[in-house]
């Protein structure tokens, strides 16, 4: 998304530039009276970024104030300023100093042409994008290697029940699907909501008592 303020202020050819170059990198641009100068949506995280295309010495606390404002908005905040010259350059690192801005807090990216600032902008997104897929991705997996993990644990649990094989494991771990669940559990109710036979469920049941009772025993012996 561009902001429509924003772009009024461009010249035509610029947003030309923009327009192709985002269609060149299938993304597709519309125009929102948005907060910020561009906000991109990859990878389910969204971007903002302020895009200073002309560096004005007497304009620069709008500049810095904007960036205070937006970073409080938006969580992931990149600032874009094109400094073509070195005069310009040092005049934003003294402006930055002077206003206190926190090293990252956004992040300013400085640029030597405009074009360039705005291909430094998209690949800024899309690198986002990526990192978040990734996290999520990775996040999954964990998830995935934990809850395989506490099934082992449970079959492992379960089976050295005697009398409880792999299959009344598996079973058990469908229906009640933690030790928890089966310490609620009722003989009537396991019989009910597996294939386990009512021996069988009393054997659960039996060592379930026969360890609640265990750990009784030693919390009486850990107070003694």
């Amino acid at each position: 998304m561009m902001n429509t303020t924003w772009r009024d202020q461009q010249h035509p050819s610029f947003i030309n530039f923009i327009s192709s170059f985002l269609a060149a990198n299938c993304f597709r641009l519309n125009f929102f009276p948005i907060s910020a100068d561009f906000i991109f949506n990859c990878g389910g995280l969204s971007v903002a970024f302020i895009f200073v295309t002309k560096w004005d010495h007497g304009n620069v606390e709008t500049v810095f104030s904007r960036a205070k404002k937006l970073k409080a908005q938006f969580g992931h905040l990149y600032v874009t300023v094109n400094l073509p010259t070195r005069d310009k350059n040092d005049s934003f690192l003294c402006s930055y100093f002077k206003y206190e801005m926190q090293l990252g807090k956004p992040t300013f990216v400085p640029v030597q042409d405009i074009e360039m600032g705005f291909e430094n902008i998209v690949k800024i997104a899309h690198s986002c994008g990526v990192s978040k897929q990734q996290e999520v991705k990775s996040k999954l997996k964990a998830e995935k290697n934990q809850s395989v993990q506490g099934m082992e644990n449970f079959i492992r649990v379960m089976t050295s029940i005697p009398g409880i094989d792999n299959h009344d494991a598996h079973a058990l771990n469908q229906t009640t699907g933690s030790i928890e669940g089966i310490a609620k559990a009722s003989k009537e109710c396991l019989v009910e909501t597996t294939d386990l036979s009512a021996n069988k469920a009393e054997i659960i049941v039996k060592w379930r008592l026969d360890e609640n009772l265990q750990l009784n025993n030693d919390q009486r012996l850990s107070l003694t």
